[in-house]
């Protein structure tokens, strides 16, 4: 005789790991969740949106990309979470919608109830920090597709934000200017060519650098920030014109995706000093500034695009909430490009 078990997906490890990360998901909790006892679907109380004249529903789903292979390396389990909730939610968020609800999925090729517990902790911390309720989720075990020590883990969040106020490209104006908001690292973006910098410059995660102050493996796990809260009030505040989420393809890429044809973002090298991180890797990789610029977000995580007068009691905002914000660039005539002067 043969059984589940035999063939390598443990379904006890599965429960214990449902019951080690309830406490961690209540925790993101939001009034509108309702319970569903069956358990098999996330329920959220739509008659929330009964205040809106015409409320438009946002969607975004993404992963982590290989930086949960340096996760797995490390053995440290409990941020990659964060990581993924940014990289979802902050993608809603430059519409101008509030991240309502999210949901994940991990699919490991063993489950160990205390690594998936860290995992889904680190996503509803994630969910917490961006105000949104984490309302489902799935574990799939996969034995021999993939290794035992090994996972993936992704999701999606909806949210939700008034057609009047959706922000974006007709919004923009020349004369606007372009504001950047720090990054806490590289981010969930690169890690393919971090790895292969590590990879290429012997590099080891545990070695502590000078200029990081910490080991290179620490800084390279560094949660991704989650701007979902600042830019909804920042947008409440003041007349935010539009948001670029600065992941792959970097200050440029993302950011002409906020422009009208008709308008370029004119950005300002000098403005900042990117993280030593950023250095690092240009350093021991020996990576043109071009590749750095279109690979990494070198220290800005989300750009806003305001009016002039603005620009001051935006700041103001952003310093009081501790998220360090600067003027990155201006807004000209021109063909729908960001550019460096």
């Amino acid at each position: 005789m043969t059984s589940y078990a035999a063939a390598g997906v443990d379904i006890d490890a599965g429960e214990r790991a449902v019951e080690l990360m309830k406490s961690k998901v209540a925790r993101s909790r939001r009034p509108e969740v309702v319970d569903d006892a069956s358990g098999f679907a996330g329920l959220f109380d739509a008659s929330a949106l009964l205040s809106y004249r015409r409320p438009l529903l946002t969607t975004s789903t993404d992963g982590v990309g290989t930086k949960v292979m340096l996760a797995q390396k490390l053995g440290k389990h409990d941020t990659i979470g964060i990581d993924l909730v940014g990289m979802v939610v902050d993608d809603l968020v430059v519409c101008g919608a509030e991240p309502l609800f999210m949901t994940d999925y991990i699919a490991c090729g063993k489950v160990v109830p205390e690594r998936i517990a860290d995992i889904v902790g680190g996503v509803a911390e994630g969910c917490r920090l961006a105000g949104c309720a984490l309302i489902g989720g799935e574990t799939a075990e996969h034995p021999g597709a993939m290794g035992a020590d090994e996972y993936d883990l992704a999701g999606a969040a909806t949210g939700v934000v008034e057609a009047e106020k959706m922000l974006g490209q007709d919004r923009v104006r020349a004369g606007d200017v372009v504001l950047a908001l720090a990054s806490s690292g590289v981010h969930s973006n690169g890690y393919s060519l971090v790895r292969h910098i590590i990879k290429l410059a012997d590099l080891s995660l545990e070695a502590e650098l000078p200029e990081l102050g910490r080991t290179l493996g620490e800084e390279l796990l560094e949660p991704t920030r989650i701007y979902s809260l600042d830019c909804l009030e920042l947008a409440r505040v003041v007349d935010v014109h539009a948001y670029a989420h600065i992941t792959g393809g970097g200050l440029e890429g993302n950011l002409s995706r906020s422009l009208p044809a008709t308008l370029d973002a004119l950005l300002d090298r000098s403005s900042w000093t990117p993280p030593a991180v950023f250095d690092v890797l240009a350093g021991h990789g020996k990576v043109a500034q071009a590749d750095m610029d279109r690979t990494f977000n070198l220290g800005v995580g989300m750009t806003a695009i305001v009016p002039a007068d603005a620009v001051e009691p935006a700041l103001a905002l952003l310093k009081e909430r501790n998220l360090p914000a600067w003027v990155l660039g201006e807004i000209v005539p021109g063909s729908g490009q960001a550019r460096f002067r």
